[in-house]
């Protein structure tokens, strides 16, 4: 089962974060399990899969168990704590730490959807409370 409350030590790469996205979704899962579901829409071969996996266990972010000959693998970090580390980082890298710039940004851009505005408001208003 996966840890919770902790980050990665490492970060991990765009590529390492395809190959979790399958595991959070499916795990346990074998290499070549891995390699179904992302080789064909990325042009990976299943070596490459089996590198992406290997850097993810040596970072932590991936458990594996023994299945006979071959291994399974599965996320040894909740999505939810990963994308929570991860909008840390972005925040207090591009914004100092802030997330009203970050909204700011948003809305100067108008990458906000009116879906995405009422949700905002209704989070913020359940924060509130």
């Amino acid at each position: 089962m996966p840890q919770t409350n902790r980050e990665t030590p490492d970060r991990i790469s765009d590529a390492e974060h395809a190959v979790m996205e399958v595991l959070w979704d499916r795990a346990p899962l074998s290499a070549a399990d891995v390699c179904k579901a992302v080789c064909d829409q990325r042009d990976w071969s299943l070596a490459t899969v089996k590198t992406l996996l290997s850097r993810l266990v040596t970072k932590q972010a991936v458990a594996t168990e023994p299945d006979g000959r071959r291994f399974l693998y599965r996320p040894a970090i909740e999505r939810t704590d990963y994308v929570g580390g991860e909008s840390r980082r972005l925040v207090d890298r591009l914004f100092g730490g802030r997330a009203a710039p970050l909204f700011a940004q948003l809305a100067d851009s108008e990458a906000l959807t009116e879906r995405d505005l009422d949700e905002i408001e209704t989070l913020l208003k359940e924060l509130r409370k």
